[in-house]
């Protein structure tokens, strides 16, 4: 049984929100409400929605902050916002500071509200390439992103989880699935802790991120050092005093398996020899070789500039 779309209002009229939710529920959202602007970047951090209704009627300028804040952020970047409005200029509105998707003015026509929702959720279908299991974009955005960036001082990261598809096989798809989205936040979390940049999922347990340079290894560093701690609530005591399990190979053999880590590849985009995204990859692919080399979790930056 599918989940039902759960939608976040936040205003500060309770009288407003308590009328939109009851409207929304008889048509089967999910829906929770925010009066607090404060706390709202907060709650998204913490079970971001699938889809924002904010009110730009009262503190234009901090619900105006959430939603640029929001459309800055690459993990949150997909979700859906509608602007609650009393009306819009279009010669005077500043829809660069304030980058919503839809709006419905005040006072609210319901089967209006009702449409537009239903609009925004479905072109989002349409566009939306992100990653289902991690909510982090997917192949066309990092295809983008990557491209945008060549020729600028900034790296590539790519996160490579080790011996993951025998942990699959072994712990089984639920448990893979957690070790994913773990991983997808341990990214995130050290990206935003940074400063900011781009993070995307390429697919199975193969993940990217772009960030400053002079940031990278730290970045890398952090996810390292959080990944390897995490990662041992995952075994039992005597798995992890052992340090690998019974497991299977990609032949069908039977062999003693690592604990998972993390290889990274860092490729610095303002080489001259990097032209386009696919020698970007091929560099990546490379370094993650001589990163896999080792035992346990390491980064590799490639020092070559010709």
């Amino acid at each position: 049984m599918p989940q039902p779309t759960r939608i976040t209002i936040v205003s500060s009229d309770s009288q407003l929100t308590s009328h939109i939710q009851l409207r929304l529920h008889s048509k089967g959202y999910q829906v929770s409400c925010m009066q607090c602007f404060d706390s709202a970047m907060g709650m998204f951090y913490a079970d971001p929605p699938d889809l924002l209704i904010i009110d730009l009627s009262t503190d234009t300028e901090c619900s105006s902050k959430i939603v640029f804040t929001l459309r800055s952020d690459s993990y949150f970047s997909a979700i859906p916002i509608l602007g609650l409005v009393v009306s819009i200029d279009n010669d005077t509105f500043n829809w660069n500071s304030c980058p919503l998707d839809d709006f419905v003015t005040l006072p609210l026509n319901y089967s209006e509200l009702f449409s537009r929702i239903t609009l925004s959720l479905s072109r989002l279908k349409r566009i939306f390439d992100n990653n289902p299991l991690t909510r982090l974009p997917g192949n066309t955005s990092i295809q983008r992103a990557i491209e945008s960036d060549l020729g600028l001082p900034v790296s590539v990261c790519y996160v490579d989880i080790n011996h993951f598809k025998p942990y699959n096989d072994e712990y089984g798809f639920s448990h893979g699935d957690e070790v994913i989205r773990m991983t997808a936040r341990i990214m995130f979390n050290a990206v935003r802790d940074s400063g900011g940049g781009f993070c995307g999922h390429i697919g199975g347990d193969d993940f990217v991120c772009i960030v400053p340079n002079d940031q990278a290894e730290a970045v890398c560093q952090t996810i390292i050092t959080h990944f390897d701690l995490i990662v041992l609530d995952l075994f039992d005591e005597e798995t992890k005093r052992r340090g690998h399990y019974p497991g299977t190979n990609r032949k069908g053999e039977k062999e003693d398996v690592p604990l998972l880590s993390v290889s990274i590849a860092v490729v610095p985009m303002d080489m001259p020899k990097l032209r386009h995204a696919a020698k970007v990859a091929e560099v990546a692919a490379e370094l993650k070789k001589v990163a896999k080399e080792s035992n346990g979790s390491k980064y590799v930056v490639d020092q070559r500039r010709n």
